[in-house]
């Protein structure tokens, strides 16, 4: 037996969270921008991945328009901080929704660093940032999916593994899931891709 739904029984709001609840996990882009008047902003969004390998191009989508995308799209740049389970704390008070004048950074006593490439500035405790120019946005609905060709990519060392690439166990990355629900890395399992085999 199953309960079934539709767009139309659940309007609005209630089957957005039915959505957020059923597409879990999903990484957070703890994304950096800074305004055209010099203010530095981090917001978390949870509806983030990688959009293309070659140009590498990822995206996240702004539920409305925040101080995030009105920032990207007034200056072109933004950063993707990854999220890790130490930083959850300051993850979740970055979804507090400061009016565009106060900066996160300076509000919840955040470090930053310089950015290599653009101007919004890198969360300094985060083991990965991907340093981003504006490549296109797409509105859907009462949304902005925005896409940004990444340019650079700093990690801290600490998080590398043997072959040079960031070790997910050293990453210890958040997701988030339905309400207001989060999750950590939890087992990780190698499993080889099966060849095909006519």
């Amino acid at each position: 037996m199953r309960t079934e739904w539709t767009p139309e029984d659940l309007p609005g709001p209630a089957f957005y969270r039915m959505m957020t609840a059923v597409v879990v996990p999903r990484p957070i882009a703890w994304v950096s921008t800074t305004s055209p008047d010099g203010v530095d902003n981090l917001a978390p969004h949870s509806f983030f991945t990688i959009a293309c390998g070659d140009p590498a191009i990822v995206q996240f989508t702004s539920m409305g328009r925040k101080d995030s995308l009105r920032n990207v799209e007034a200056t072109g740049e933004f950063v993707v901080n990854l999220a890790s389970e130490p930083l959850w704390r300051e993850v979740n008070a970055t979804g507090t929704p400061y009016p565009p004048e106060v900066g996160e950074f300076d509000a919840l006593g955040i470090g930053r660093e310089a950015s290599a490439v653009v101007r919004p500035p890198r969360v300094a405790a985060s083991p990965v940032a991907l340093e981003c120019v504006l490549h296109s946005t797409v509105g859907l609905g009462t949304s902005t999916v925005v896409f940004g060709r990444v340019v650079h990519v700093a990690a801290d060392t600490a998080v590398l593994g043997e072959d040079g690439l960031p070790d997910v166990t050293r990453l210890r990355p958040l997701a988030r899931l339905g309400r207001n629900e989060w999750s950590t890395l939890g087992e990780v399992h190698a499993v080889d891709r099966l060849p095909y085999r006519p």
